[in-house]
């Protein structure tokens, strides 16, 4: 006999897989929720729990990732892109890029053409690190144990930038992080490129203080989505600012430190160390 948990999945299911193969006609609530037999209200309500994410920001992703495609591959106009994906012109293409993506499909399309970055490498107690930023502000910092791999990865964010290895004032700022009390972090300016649910959970990460630790699970109730935490997993696992964002801050609701981008041992070194600071200990 079927249980009421496996029929509701079922329904998303089906929901999904309808949205995925009818998004050209960007289908409203009330038509996905026809389909499987439900409510708008409880078909709302349904796909959240179960997705983490409601049916429209499920649909804008994937108008968002296949207008990304028709960009980038078939190098498109914008018109183009937006008749393709279904929606009613260049103005819709517009909104959905900034509010997901954080930048025009204009600024998308040509991958950061005509935007300088300086960028410089500097010590730091737990190993060396890349520092980028833009004029308005920091775009970029990651621990770099491999100097070329780091740039590499600098430059896969933004392909058409124009690069030059110069040590700014904002580069010499966010520096002072490593020895100065986090409360100077409003001095900081940042530049970044992000989803708009990324960019919640980085401001989320922001106000976790120095010596502190959350959950992931925490972090989701914090942005209002506490179904979501692999979504969230995967937001810090795509913070472009090393230490400063401090996703390092975000442990398994075990008590495990888990994973980090810059590697666990790093990851465990920077807990102790805020924690040592924040208690005044001296660090040898």
């Amino acid at each position: 006999m079927e249980t009421q948990n496996n029929i509701n999945f079922d329904r998303i299911a089906e929901a999904i897989n309808y949205i995925k193969l009818n998004f050209k006609t960007q289908p409203s609530l009330d038509e996905v929720a026809e389909k499987v037999n439900l409510s708008p209200y409880h078909f709302q309500r349904m796909f959240t729990d179960w997705a983490g994410i409601s049916p429209k920001k499920f649909l804008q992703y994937l108008s968002l990732d296949y207008a990304k495609g028709i960009l980038k591959e078939q190098q498109a106009t914008l018109f183009d892109a937006a008749y393709e994906t279904g929606l009613s012109g260049t103005s819709r293409l517009h909104d959905l890029f900034i509010n997901i993506e954080g930048m025009t499909p204009a600024e998308y399309k040509n991958g950061g053409k005509a935007l300088s970055i300086n960028f410089s490498y500097a010590e730091t107690p737990f190993g060396n690190i890349i520092v980028a930023s833009t004029a308005k502000g920091i775009c970029y910092i990651a621990f770099a144990d491999d100097k070329d791999e780091a740039f590499n990865s600098l430059y896969a964010q933004f392909p058409n930038a124009s690069y030059y290895q110069v040590v700014d004032l904002a580069q010499q700022n966010v520096l002072y992080i490593f020895t100065r009390d986090w409360s100077q972090l409003s001095s900081i300016k940042l530049h970044l490129k992000g989803t708009s649910f990324q960019l919640k959970v980085w401001e989320a990460l922001l106000k976790i203080p120095m010596g502190g630790l959350n959950t992931y699970s925490t972090v989701a109730k914090t942005v209002e989505l506490p179904t979501a935490s692999r979504a969230v997993g995967s937001a810090i696992g795509a913070n472009p600012v090393a230490f400063l964002i401090p996703c390092h801050r975000v442990i398994k609701s075990t008590g495990e430190f888990g994973q980090y981008h810059w590697g666990a041992n790093r990851k465990s070194a920077i807990i102790g160390w805020e924690a040592a600071k924040v208690n005044n200990f001296s660090i040898v």
